[in-house]
């Protein structure tokens, strides 16, 4: 196991520089995700710790050990990518016993590593076959058996759920997830997806335009955004956001859209007339008769059964709301929003930083 620092890194592609800076440290054994859109540079700073991309400025380090300079199969990682890429020649032990072969490691030692593994992943009874005679999921656990007998530093993982269809995805999720408890490897795990970052790490870093955003906790994030970026990137259903005017009246404040005065906690930040965009996750809606709390029409009832999804409008915005159970809510129908006061998020609209 070992701790990854990231110290200034820059990286350019010809003039165009797609790394602005990025600064931060994992610690032994953590499990780290590094999410966000597509083209944030996120498999790009995970591709210059394998030592897969060059790195144009700053350090990375392994155990306070500077690697920049060090070819990638000499800095104790192990990869997982997107695509299994495995030997299609090759039987399942065999793929998971290569790395070690070209090492020359004793045969003995293969064995002992690679029947290990195999029961870690449940591969026992799948050694003699070949890829083409494995579901999607089996061979990612062989790509993710092939990493572990190397008994690498640090793991890295690239987006390795994204050929999955939804229902294994969520079963290699609590696999990866497990290993991690088992083995309590440091881990890198990049994701576009929020809800991978949220059920796994125990850090997420939250990349955007080839800066970081925020790094949290998943609970630190989803509670705590510290811009807007962050507040409508997690959680799903997103965030409700909308703008309007801060208004400070002595001890009371609230702000004013849509015709409507909405609640907002007691904060220090921000003055009256201030313009902002007022968040509150679908979650913290409670959905009543009409007449009572904000005025909305329902426009769209989802039910998913044990929760059921509903968007409805105040004036020109729309609101997703999260229901626990089922409701008898129909189209067009008025009913009446009592937003939950403590849980509202309040963004500055020029810089989008977090009012507190």
């Amino acid at each position: 196991m070992a701790s990854v620092s990231f110290s200034k890194i820059e990286k350019n592609f010809g003039k165009v520089k797609v790394i602005h800076g990025i600064s931060f440290d994992i610690t032994d054994g953590e499990f780290v995700v590094l999410v966000g859109p597509s083209g944030c540079g996120k498999s790009t700073l995970l591709r210059m710790l394998a030592g897969l991309e060059e790195i144009s400025g700053g350090d990375i380090s392994i155990d306070g050990k500077v690697i920049n300079d060090l070819d990638s199969k000499d800095r104790d990682i192990a990869m997982v990518f997107q695509s299994y890429a495995l030997y299609p020649h090759m039987t399942v032990g065999e793929n998971m016993a290569f790395s070690l072969k070209l090492r020359k490691a004793e045969q003995s030692l293969i064995q002992k590593r690679v029947g290990d593994a195999a029961k870690i992943l449940n591969l026992d009874k799948l050694l003699d076959r070949y890829p083409r005679e494995l579901s999607g999921g089996q061979r990612q656990r062989v790509a993710m058996g092939r990493a572990i007998v190397r008994d690498p530093k640090v793991f890295l993982f690239d987006e390795p759920l994204s050929n999955l269809d939804a229902k294994l995805r969520v079963a290699m999720r609590a696999e990866i997830k497990s290993l991690h408890q088992r083995l309590k490897t440091t881990t890198v795990y990049v994701t576009h997806d929020q809800i991978e970052a949220m059920t796994m790490a125990d850090r997420i870093v939250v990349m955007h335009d080839g800066i970081v955003e925020q790094i949290g906790t998943p609970l630190e994030l989803f509670d705590q955004p510290g811009n807007l970026f962050v507040a409508q990137f997690i959680g799903s259903p997103a965030m409700n956001v909308f703008e309007g005017t801060l208004r400070r009246d002595g001890t009371r404040s609230w702000v004013e859209s849509e015709g409507q005065q909405w609640p907002v906690p007691h904060i220090g930040a921000g003055k009256d007339g201030q313009a902002v965009h007022y968040g509150i996750r679908p979650g913290d809606i409670v959905m009543g008769e009409a007449g009572s709390g904000i005025p909305a029409v329902v426009e769209v009832v989802e039910p998913t059964g044990a929760e059921t999804e509903i968007i409805v409008k105040v004036g020109e915005i729309a609101f997703t709301v999260v229901l626990h159970g089922r409701t008898d809510a129909k189209p067009d129908q008025a009913v009446g929003l009592a937003i939950a006061t403590e849980k509202v998020h309040l963004f500055d609209k020029a810089s989008g930083k977090r009012l507190d």
